[in-house]
């Protein structure tokens, strides 16, 4: 009698435990990291009776939650890399905005510009001609140092995006350890705390969007949290911190993640951190970012600077050397905290400078300079990692410790420690501050000191085709000889013969840049015996009407400047380069998106509620409870019978 209504309480305990998780899967179907709990049934040991053991009911062993570590980790680690892949793509979309194309864009102001020499040269006495060459320097001049303010805000909203993750980091790791204390105190009832679990990893989860994470497991239900590689950021119920703190250099271009645990902090690479949406935007800032301002910054440079050096090489109308177009750009270089002793600057009491050798030859990069000794050391080229080892084989020129990429760097003064470092900033700097230089239509230096002319007697077909002047320095006039034969002579070298060509520059002095001497002839034709052309300086009488250094100002849009592009593609080249890495973010981003999607599938196949299983279980248990019931309710009418029949 009471086997059978203590098998009907069980039963009925054990379907109510049932239908109350499938009430509570039911009610979670939408709960973020939720997994479906079952309830796991056992049969109550049987009584052995004269005719052999005697069932005694069920009774619940555990509620189980159906949960995948391994499917759990793969789907947070694979969300982790799409949050750093699409922070990336997105802000390399906001990038590319910032270089427009068309007739707004920057590129096309340089050409308005360079092109507007052309009416100077038609008419060089036309104020107004000059005045619009001077607008459309001015124009220039803004649309740079507008592209480099955009590039600043975006730099400012990334700063502050980071300081937002970096606090919801913080967040979530106090939370983790929060949640492990929980279920350290209820681990020990002897059941897993489901609900407990769920709610620690969707935390986890959570977290790997904003940094990548690795955890391991303790036998008091704990677990540690690590990041970039083995950082701990919770070890069981203690939390660690982190911030967003400045590279070696200081650079405030660039930041990098810090974790700091008991009063120390660690500057974490940002190599090592994997997924999260704080590396994406740290290697959007630290490299994407950056080399959009050294490029922009190097077509700044490059343009300003050779048509500050051209200019300079005319005269303007009252017959002055012509000034600046553009304002001077001034370089960066850093020291840096010495490696060896984090606490104090470089040891050395050396400086390093960087000057322009060749504007032709520059790379959109920063670089770094290292000292071995006193004496040698190597130089980085951060964009690339090329090393270029000083001092040079040939050896260079004191100061100067080595030329690379258009660029003297240079130790002025001091003696450097072997560990000094250096960083050299070329470029990243220099749009912001560029400026017109000056706004006398007068002081347009589109005269060339230097002019050609044939001689009257000429028999050949010996034509002018341009004469440029190289340098300020002013020679003598010097005559050419042409014998018929195929050479000529020089009236400041005598009797020495040099074969010509057409079309090929005559040079008056060596081809040595940066400072190459006096001019360069370019003649085209066939001379006879006799024929002679003479080049000096131009007569004051023909000098207003002289559009020599105009002519070669035009020309700029033809010199071979940006990694072999002509200066007028120096723009579209820019806009290639981070385009070329906007769509390699946007396909990562693609790539990540569908394997994190795919995966969080596999997890939810198995942790997922799916609400047709959980009706049909509710009717099951619900028809088991009744059942349960009706046995409880037989055992009590045969109870009662068995008691009105002992009262007889």
């Amino acid at each position: 009698m009471s086997g059978l209504l203590n098998i009907g309480m069980r039963a009925l305990q054990a379907n109510q435990v049932a239908l109350q998780t499938a009430g509570h899967n039911i009610a979670n179907v939408t709960t973020p990291g939720y997994s479906r709990q079952s309830v796991v049934l056992q049969t109550v040991q049987g009584i052995n009776g004269p005719g052999g053991y005697v069932g005694s009911g069920v009774s619940v062993q555990t509620i189980q939650r159906n949960y995948s570590e391994f499917l759990t980790t793969q789907a947070t680690m694979a969300g982790a890399t799409q949050a750093a892949d699409v922070a990336r793509a997105d802000k390399l979309k906001q990038l590319e905005g910032l270089f427009a194309g068309g007739s707004t864009g920057l590129g096309a102001s340089i050409n308005d510009m360079l092109n507007a020499f052309s009416d100077v040269a038609s008419a060089p006495t036309d104020l107004t001609a000059r005045t619009v060459v001077l607008t459309r320097v001015d124009e220039t001049a803004a649309r740079i140092r507008t592209t480099a303010q955009n590039l600043d805000e975006l730099q400012y909203g990334v700063t502050q995006e980071l300081g937002q993750k970096v606090t919801m980091i913080n967040s979530l790791a106090k939370s983790i350890s929060e949640t492990n204390e929980k279920i350290i105190r209820t681990q020990g009832a002897g059941q897993p705390p489901n609900d407990l679990l769920d709610q620690r990893d969707q935390l986890v989860r959570d977290l790997n969007q904003y940094v990548q994470t690795s955890s391991v497991a303790a036998s008091d239900g704990s677990v540690s949290i690590f990041i970039g590689g083995s950082q701990p950021l919770v070890l069981g119920t203690m939390a660690a911190t982190v911030s967003i703190a400045k590279d070696d250099f200081g650079d405030p271009l660039k930041s990098k993640l810090s974790i700091s645990r008991n009063g120390f902090s660690l500057t974490l690479d940002e190599n090592t951190l994997g997924g999260g949406e704080v590396s994406g935007l740290l290697r959007f800032q630290n490299n994407d970012l950056a080399e959009g301002r050294n490029l922009l910054g190097r077509l700044t440079l490059a343009v300003t600077t050779s048509m500050n050096e051209q200019h300079s090489l005319g005269l303007d109308m009252d017959g002055n050397p012509g000034g600046q177009l553009f304002s001077s750009i001034a370089f960066s270089a850093k020291n840096v905290l010495s490696p060896t002793a984090p606490a104090v600057l470089n040891v050395g009491t050396a400086s390093v400078t960087i000057s322009i050798n060749d504007v032709t030859k520059f790379s959109a990069s920063d670089y770094e300079v290292n000292f071995l000794s006193s004496t040698s050391g190597h130089i980085t080229r951060r964009s690339d990692g090329t090393v270029t080892s000083f001092p040079q084989t040939p050896a260079t020129t004191a100061p100067i410790l080595a030329t690379l990429d258009g660029l003297n760097i240079s130790m002025p003064s001091g003696t450097p420690a072997a560990g000094d470092r250096f960083l050299i900033k070329p470029f990243s700097t220099s749009p912001s501050s560029v400026s017109r230089e000056f706004s006398s239509p007068r002081g347009l230096a589109v005269s060339s000191p230097v002019a050609a002319s044939v001689g009257n007697n000429n028999r050949g077909t010996l034509a002018l085709e341009s004469v440029v002047t190289r340098s300020a320095t002013t020679l003598p006039a010097i005559t050419l000889a042409f014998d018929g034969l195929g050479n000529y002579t020089r009236s400041d070298t005598g009797i020495t013969t040099y074969p010509f060509t057409s079309g090929v520059p005559i040079e008056s002095g060596p081809v040595t840049l940066p400072a190459v001497a006096g001019w360069s002839l370019v003649l085209k034709g066939v001379p006879q015996a006799g024929d002679t052309v003479t080049v000096g300086p131009i007569p004051s009488a023909f000098r207003s009407l002289n559009a020599g250094n105009a002519n070669a100002m035009m020309g700029l849009r033809d010199l071979a400047m940006f990694d072999g592009a002509a200066l007028t593609d120096g723009y579209a080249g820019l806009i290639a380069q981070v385009g070329v890495r906007g769509q390699g973010a946007n396909f990562a981003a693609d790539v990540s998106s569908a394997i994190a999607t795919n995966l969080e599938k596999d997890r939810t196949a198995v942790s997922g509620v799916n609400l047709d299983e959980e009706a049909a279980k509710l009717l099951q248990f619900q028809q088991a409870y009744q059942a349960s019931a009706k046995m409880i309710q037989i055992a009590q009418g045969i109870f009662d019978t068995l008691i009105q029949s002992l009262g007889r």
